[in-house]
């Protein structure tokens, strides 16, 4: 009897550990399931708890310039956002369909490897200059949710969607100049976020990418 007892409380013991070794993304958020070009992807961090890191993602010797070190705020009214927040946004506003997130690396980067349920265009699209930007805009503009003004220039913004705008990291310049691009087009402040850690901090936090 004392026995099977204790043989029952060690694969009780047992049990209890492996649940507790879960790595989820946070106490309440296991996984998230996501669309990506008309695939669904869980969204969930490596489960092996000696998982590294790929060592691109590691390197620390970037020069800057132009690698240098983002601000925290990169516009007035742009919230700056974490992981938690954009798997959060992932779950309610990319499901409901009122809220994008956009990879605005250009497309070599994205190419490697990308968050999933992003839509990458290049920040060359969302900014006007003499790269070619702005020819991309009214294109993106449409996925966005924005239109012309009837009849007058500029745009109407009255059904924008959210957007939450990321590239490489907090040394990659990409999103911040994507997002001051389109602040200059007059898109709202308020529906605008800077997901700074982007593909460095999601890495190092081991969730996966297509």
């Amino acid at each position: 009897m004392i026995r099977h007892l204790t043989a029952a409380l060690l694969l009780a013991a047992a049990t209890s550990l492996s649940q507790a070794a879960e790595i989820n993304i946070s106490r309440s958020i296991e996984s998230v399931m996501v669309e990506h070009n008309g695939i669904e992807v869980e969204i969930k961090r490596n489960q092996a708890p000696n998982a590294r890191a790929a060592p691109a993602w590691t390197l620390t010797g970037r020069n800057c310039p132009p690698f240098c070190v983002q601000p925290l705020t990169v516009a007035p009214g742009v919230e700056t956002v974490g992981i938690l927040e954009v798997v959060k946004f992932m779950r309610d506003e990319l499901t409901f369909e009122e809220g994008l997130i956009i990879d605005a690396r250009t497309s070599d980067w994205s190419e490697r490897g990308t968050i999933p349920g992003s839509i990458n265009i290049p920040y060359t699209h969302l900014r006007r200059s003499t790269e070619g930007g702005g020819f991309h805009m009214e294109e993106a503009f449409e996925q966005f949710g924005v239109t012309p003004k009837p009849q007058e220039s500029g745009w109407d913004f009255s059904n924008a969607k959210k957007l939450i705008l990321w590239c490489n990291g907090w040394w990659c310049g990409q999103s911040p100049t994507a997002i001051r691009g389109l602040l200059d087009e007059g898109y709202p402040a308020e529906k605008l976020f800077y997901f700074r850690g982007g593909m460095q901090s999601w890495q190092l936090y081991g969730l996966n990418t297509v």
